[in-house]
């Protein structure tokens, strides 16, 4: 991440916790009187405080997190940790902070102290504190640094983590002098031997994900997922370490299919290796993905995440258990059509907490270890990171109108308390409309769900543009969550009608709803938008002939195919959309999504079928529709291509268009000030054409 400026971090220092105190008090009290809003602006979304990671003390008294601030002016970011009593007693406090940014905090299972990684003298490391937060001192010293997961033993005296290793190198000092061998080398070449060579974002062609071990008091280190695999997967981290509770094994996740398959499987196991080294062993024999191990409190079972159809990322996750002494593994639940996100064992072992979305909200459950029916607990918004206590339930929770805060509720359901409040205040200043949600009926008859957001002041007697925003995934969903990337209360804050469809291919609906978009990117999912163009388009408040649209990714390619088959739009902005499906099919990097969304490897009769029927490239002379093209450098799964080529097309075909190009982004647009100009020149465009 990046770093606050000095001066911000100084006045920071000074003024956090009186800050964070008049902030929680601003929240709750009754008597903070009216005013006049506002409407939102960009600056609002960027400096908006960021919380995540919440984190239980060992008493259950206190919860860690990390809060991210913003400075505007240079566009750094700095996390810090903080600390709010469990039960909301007090305001939250800075507990440990400083210049360089701090995360991923973990309380020592004994109580006497708090792990943590930061980059405060270089390369990330683990640093470890007192239970106070004080006495700061670094644990690691890694060449190459490390990130998370990371998670640390039940004696307390060993913490585990991933960090990228050279697979020949069987300790640190030959990572060390091979990345100064290579940093030295005055030529930078990449020689590619294997898939993947790079993903996401980032070139791979020569490191590898490996789980490494420390001891916490000397700091020495030890690979104990050894070999050319990466483990777990590379941007795929997150909750795939776990120690068994007697501390001697690691559970971890792998694809280990073999050098190059393992770009066109989804095949990722969970495998156990033994802290102190040794074959690893896999636990999961499913042809599908498996993820997300988790050791029951005794020992005796290991819970997992897993899909069933292999080469599906996007399949229903089941919650498997496996009994570790037999290797016999039961469902706990197949009805209701829930895919189970995060969940969490309760302490005594005897119920799983997890989350799961329904109808664009993910709502938070609870069912026991030897199986049942779900109950639902709390409902969203967005609930997610899940930190059970004895008898309650710490969370995070996130709205269309509001970023994420931390929330606790017992374990019946009832006293629902907030726990943090830290953009309340510029919160209460903002006129942010409350979205509604609407349904019509789509291809065949289904019902398509759609978010429907007026702007500031709205007035029914107007006629206001309406501008609809299509997601990505394509199996994603416009949920009742906050964006810091395509967030729509920002968006209706310009003056437009917004509305935010869930068709074919969303998740949160039953994965019948998500299945009927494969191998069918320009079918029903296209008669669900049209139905929901039509049903804006008849309310007395909007004007059908002031309409814009904008979608990222599968989004961007909705938005590639509907101007080469429809003039109704003014305006439109596409994203790292794919727009010519056959030249993607071999630059992208995960070759199982392409494969199993076109019906297999390019050269296939049913692929081919499937670019010839819906690759929007095909209908580039039928554009004429203002649009603004926006690709990334650093884009690996929709490469930088697909925007040129789009680009090329409009102006080859005289139909007005910008291109936008970061040259340090990837899929997304992230940095602060690159965020910031890129709502300027996206509202700028759609303004110029919406009246």
């Amino acid at each position: 991440m990046d770093l606050l400026t000095t001066l911000h971090i100084g006045l920071r220092r000074k003024s956090a916790v009186l800050v964070s105190a008049v902030t929680m008090a601003i929240a709750l009290s009754p008597a903070a009187g009216a005013q006049t809003k506002r409407p939102m602006a960009v600056d609002d979304l960027i400096r908006a405080i960021r919380i995540s990671d919440p984190q239980l003390s060992p008493d259950g008294r206190r919860v860690l997190y990390v809060r991210t601030a913003t400075a505007l002016e240079s566009g750094q970011r700095n996390s810090d940790i903080w600390m709010v009593p469990a039960d909301g007693s007090r305001p939250p406090a800075q507990f440990i902070g400083g210049e360089k940014n701090e995360n991923s905090p973990r309380f020592l299972p004994d109580g006497k102290g708090v792990l943590f990684i930061s980059t405060r003298d270089g390369a990330a490391q683990i640093y470890r504190a007192d239970a106070d937060g004080k006495n700061v001192k670094q644990v690691t010293r890694l060449s190459g640094g490390l990130q998370p997961p990371l998670i640390i033993s039940r004696d307390s005296r060993k913490a585990a983590f991933v960090s990228d290793v050279y697979p020949p190198c069987a300790g640190e000092d030959c990572n060390r002098r091979k990345r100064e061998a290579i940093s030295n080398d005055p030529v930078k070449m990449r020689r590619l031997t294997r898939l993947p060579y790079r993903h996401w974002d980032e070139w791979r062609d020569s490191v590898r994900h490996h789980v490494l071990v420390a001891d916490i008091e000397t700091g020495e280190t030890r690979d104990v997922t050894p070999g050319d695999f990466d483990s777990p997967p590379h941007f795929y981290e997150d909750n795939a370490l776990a120690f068994s509770p007697d501390g001697g094994t690691i559970a971890f996740v792998s694809n280990r299919d073999g050098k190059d398959r393992e770009m066109w499987t989804t095949n990722q196991d969970v495998w156990l290796a033994a802290v102190e080294g040794g074959e690893a062993r896999k636990i999961t024999m499913n042809p599908a993905s498996d993820v997300q191990p988790a050791f029951s409190p005794d020992g005796k079972l290991l819970a997992v995440r897993s899909q069933r159809r292999a080469g599906f990322e996007s399949d229903r996750w089941y919650l498997d258990i496996y009994d570790l002494s037999s290797g016999a593994r039961r469902t706990l639940f197949e009805s209701p059509d829930l895919s189970v996100e995060d969940f969490r064992f309760t302490p005594d072992g005897t119920s799983i907490w997890f989350t799961a979305g329904e109808k664009a909200a993910h709502n938070l459950y609870v069912l026991p270890v030897s199986g049942g029916d779900p109950k639902r607990i709390a409902k969203g918004g967005v609930i997610s990171q899940i930190v059970p206590g004895s008898n309650y339930v710490v969370f995070s929770k996130s709205t269309l109108t509001s970023p994420a805060e931390l929330f606790r509720v017992s374990a019946d359901g009832t006293g629902i308390k907030q726990l943090t409040a830290e953009n309340a205040a510029w919160l209460r200043q903002v006129d942010i409309p409350e979205p509604e949600s609407v349904n019509v009926r789509g291809a065949g008859g289904t019902p398509i769900q759609y978010w429907l957001l007026k702007p500031p002041n709205f007035d029914p007697a107007r006629k206001y543009p309406v501008v609809f925003l299509i997601h990505g995934g394509p199996q994603g969903a416009f949920d009742d969550a906050w964006s810091y990337r395509w967030n729509p209360a920002l968006w209706a804050a310009q003056g437009w009608i917004i509305a935010a469809p869930n068709p074919r291919g969303s998740t949160g609906f039953g994965q019948r709803f998500v299945d009927e978009i494969s191998q069918d990117w320009c079918g029903k999912v296209m008669t669900d938008l049209e139905a929901v163009f039509d049903s804006i388009s008849k309310l007395p408040y909007a004007d059908p002939r002031s309409m814009g649209i904008a979608g990222a990714s599968y989004g961007g390619y909705a938005v590639n195919w509907i101007i080469g088959h429809s003039d109704r739009f003014k305006a439109a902005v596409s994203h790292d959309g794919v727009f010519n499906l056959e030249s993607m099919a071999l630059a992208t990097e995960e070759l199982w999504f392409v494969e199993w969304e076109f019906g297999g490897p390019p050269w296939s009769a049913a692929a081919r079928r499937n670019f010839a029927q819906c690759s929007p490239h095909l209908s580039a002379d039928k554009i004429k529709t203002p649009t603004l093209v926006i690709t990334n450098e650093l884009d690996f799964r929709v490469p930088i291509d697909q925007g040129l080529q789009l680009f090329t097309a409009l102006r080859r075909n005289s139909v007005p268009a910008e291109a936008l190009v970061f040259p340090d982004e990837g899929h997304w647009v992230l940095g602060a000030l690159n965020s910031k100009r890129w709502h300027e020149a996206v509202f700028g465009w759609m303004k110029m054409y919406l009246r």
